[in-house]
C-alpha cells in the first residue's frame, strides 16, 4: 500500500531532497505551502498517514530577522498544524526543530536530557514550539517525534559549508586551522533515513529526539575532505587566533564574509549525541560523517 505523506515547507533544502528520498520508497508526498498553512487550508491532511512539518523561519546569521517573525513562523505557525493533526485523524506528526533549541554552545556532548538554554529568537522560538506539542494531551492512535537536527548538509545546501568548499576549491588557504574543535554534522541523506524509518515503524516512542551523524569531525578535517575530493592537498594556516578574532569583528561592523558569529559555527566545538534515534530505530545510520560530507561536495561541483 502507497503510503501518503503530508510535506510542509517542501521548497527547501531539507524539503526537496526528502521530496525525493519519500517517492523514491514509493511514497505519496503532498505538498502544502505556507500561503495555504497561513490561509488554514488544510485539505491536504485527508488521507495522509503522517505530517512533516519542515517549514519554518531559518536562523538568519545577517541578524535582520526580528523575534515577531521567529515567533509567527516557527511557534504560532507550528501550533496551528499541531493542533489541526490532533483534530484529523492523521497518526503522526514530525516537526524538524533544531539543536540550537537547547543549547548555543555545547560544553562536552549534546544529549536530549540537557536542560533547554536557547539564547537566540530562533532557538527559543523552536522550543515553544517543542513545549506546545508536548503539553498537549495526546490520543493513544497518535505519535509525535521532535528532531533536533544539527548542521544539514547535502545537495543543493547554501550554508557554511557551501562558503567553505568555494575556498578550498580556489586554492585558498583555510586560515583557521589553529582553532582546534570537533563538530557534528548532519547529511541530508541521514536525516532522510531516520524520517523514513519514523514514518514506517509503529512503535517507537514519541518524544524528541536528537539527529546528527555518528562521528564528530573537527574544520580542518572538513577542509581535507573538501580538498580531497577535489584532487587536491588541503592546505592549512594556523594563523593566530587573535589576529582572526580582530578581523571577524572587524567583518561585524563591516558586513564582510567572516564575522564573529560565522567565526564561531565555523571553529566551535558542538558535539551531538544521536545515541537515543538510533536506538530508537533499532538501525545504524547509512553514512558516515565522512561519506556524507564527500557526497555534498560532489554535488557542489555541479553548482561552485
Amino acid at each position: 500500500m502507497t503510503l501518503k505523506i503530508t510535506l510542509t515547507g517542501s521548497t527547501g533544502f531539507v524539503g526537496q531532497n526528502l521530496t525525493r528520498y519519500l517517492e523514491n520508497m514509493k511514497c505519496d508526498v503532498l505538498s502544502i505551502s505556507r500561503e495555504q498553512l497561513n490561509a488554514g487550508e488544510f485539505n491536504s491532511f485527508k488521507d495522509s498517514i503522517a505530517i512533516v512539518h519542515l517549514a519554518g523561519k531559518a536562523h538568519d546569521l545577517k541578524g535582520s530577522s526580528d523575534s515577531e517573525e521567529y515567533h509567527h513562523v516557527n511557534f504560532e505557525l507550528t501550533k496551528r498544524i499541531f493542533d489541526e493533526f490532533l483534530a484529523s485523524d492523521v497518526k503522526m506528526f514530525i516537526f524538524l526543530s533544531s539543536v540550537k533549541a537547547a543549547a548555543d554552545s555545547v560544553d562536552g556532548i549534546l544529549t536530549e536530557e540537557l536542560l533547554a538554554n536557547p539564547r537566540t529568537d530562533y532557538g527559543r522560538s523552536k522550543l515553544m514550539a517543542e513545549e506546545y506539542i508536548q503539553s498537549q494531551p495526546l490520543p493513544v492512535d497518535k505519535s509525535y517525534y521532535i528532531l533536533r537536527p544539527c548542521m544539514i548538509h547535502g545537495p543543493g545546501n547554501k550554508g557554511n559549508l557551501n562558503l567553505l568548499y568555494k575556498f578550498v576549491k580556489k586554492n585558498i588557504p583555510y586560515p583557521l586551522a589553529g582553532f582546534e574543535n570537533k563538530r557534528s554534522f548532519l547529511s541530508i541523506g541521514n536525516l532522510c533515513f531516520v524520517i523514513n524509518e519514523l514514518i514506517g515503524q509503529e512503535d517507537i516512542v514519541s518524544g524528541v529526539y536528537n539527529v546528527s551523524d555518528s562521528d564528530a569531525l573537527s574544520t580542518n578535517e572538513v577542509v581535507s575532505i573538501l580538498a580531497e575530493s577535489n584532487g587536491k592537498q588541503p592546505k592549512l594556516w594556523a594563523i593566530p587566533r587573535s589576529i582572526v578574532m580582530s578581523i571577524a569583528r572587524i567583518g561585524d561592523k563591516l558586513r564582510l564574509p567572516l564575522n564573529t558569529e560565522r567565526l564561531t559555527k565555523l571553529t566551535e566545538s558542538y558535539v551531538v549525541c544521536n545515541h537515543k534515534i538510533t536506538s530508537a530505530l533499532g538501525k545504524s545510520l547509512p553514512f558516515s560523517s565522512r561519506e556524507g560530507l564527500e557526497f555534498t561536495a560532489n554535488s557542489f561541483k555541479k553548482t561552485c
